[in-house]
């Protein structure tokens, strides 16, 4: 199977399959890429991260055929450097970042990327949320050090963009092992109410209307307001929230609400926005685990390549997302995690059952070894 690479069907799963491509060094092949759609093979913005990972490898090979449909991907060496990309406004930069985030503590060089586009939408991951959540859990896994920074230097809301954020991560070959058990109780819940070319007062209507939901549960509650002015407010008006709920343990839960983009679909008030917000965030602690939804394949990642040890995590009920990440890594690593489940107590209002993730990294240093 190493030799001749993998073979898949469609587009779904783009980004898994070449990260796990670029870090396994197995070359991939996908056919019927939209083949029966109006508008048949690549995206703009499936194209635009192709350029990307061709900016942080050096010497990977992309054949794409003439009407898009197929694609041949042959990994390079993940060098890093210093990157500069343009991102597709169809997505947002958030798109482009969970990948950068699996790919970047593997790289020869310390990364150092700019990224440009749009920093918040209602579809991705905003720049706020996985700076809140993923760089601390990689942090758990001996990912840090000076250099480790995610900076919004200019926010872009959709469709527009003109949005600017800063990355930098320096190499870790190892990653530590980690026993990640107990998500411990919530001790206070932070956020960040943005707003950019509409009125400053937006974003205080969304901060009262979230704190009227979360002061039932906490006390200890703050939201940062960040409105943005001229150059930084990119060239699209919006607004949004990202919340973010921090456990005793170390743990971190999050939510996050964008309003709709100019021209597409109902507008929606800021009140409004705030308390879905604060209702998706009880909703994702009511999941539980010590990893939320959106950071549970990034988790799972870095236990795959972590060093030849037992790593445990426990999640809340898995996303779909996870589900396939789950049989690409075994694809890719031929490394099965151990799976418990984790039935709630009766008198525990808890929400659905837990999942122990049990597995034996394969060690990143070991897979340069073969690729050499």
């Amino acid at each position: 199977m190493a030799s001749h690479g993998l073979d898949y069907d469609g587009c779904n799963f783009f980004r898994q399959r070449l990260v796990l491509s670029t870090l396994s060094g197995k070359r991939v092949k996908i056919k019927n890429i939209r083949s029966r759609d109006d508008n048949p093979g690549l995206r703009d913005f499936e194209a635009s991260f192709i350029r990307l990972l061709d900016k942080v490898t050096n010497g990977s090979r992309i054949e794409i055929n003439q009407t898009g449909t197929v694609l041949f991907y042959q990994p390079g060496l993940l060098n890093g450097g210093s990157v500069e990309h343009d991102c597709n406004p169809q997505r947002s930069i958030g798109y482009y970042l969970e990948a950068l985030l699996m790919l970047a503590p593997f790289m020869k060089n310390s990364l150092k990327a700019t990224l440009k586009g749009v920093t918040n939408d209602p579809v991705d991951p905003t720049v706020d949320l996985l700076k809140s959540t993923a760089l601390p859990l990689m942090k758990k896994f001996g990912i840090d050090g000076e250099g480790f920074d995610l900076k919004v230097v200019k926010r872009g809301m959709a469709p527009g963009g003109g949005g600017e954020v800063l990355f930098t991560c320096p190499v870790r070959r190892t990653i530590r092992p980690v026993q990640l058990t107990d998500p411990g109780k919530i001790k206070r819940i932070r956020g960040v109410a943005y707003s950019v070319r509409v009125s400053p007062q937006m974003a205080n209507r969304i901060v009262e209307s979230t704190r009227a939901v979360l002061n039932q549960f906490i006390p200890d509650i703050y939201i940062f307001t960040d409105h943005m002015k001229g150059a930084n407010s990119g060239k699209s008006p919006g607004f949004g929230l990202t919340l973010v709920a921090e456990t005793l343990s170390g743990s971190f839960f999050s939510a996050e609400m964008s309003s709709t983009p100019q021209g597409q679909g109902d507008p929606i008030l800021p009140e409004d926005l705030g308390r879905n917000c604060a209702k998706l965030l009880l909703e994702e602690i009511h999941r539980g685990g010590c990893v939320d939804s959106p950071n549970q394949s990034l988790a799972l990642l870095l236990m795959t390549l972590g060093q030849q040890d037992v790593s445990k995590v426990l999640l809340g009920p898995l996303s779909p997302y996870t589900i396939e990440f789950l049989r690409h890594i075994r694809d890719f690593f031929q490394i099965m995690f151990k799976i418990e489940v984790q039935k709630p107590l009766e008198d525990e209002r808890k929400g659905g059952d837990k999942v122990l993730m049990t597995c034996v990294g394969v060690g990143y240093s070991n897979i340069n070894k073969t690729l050499k």
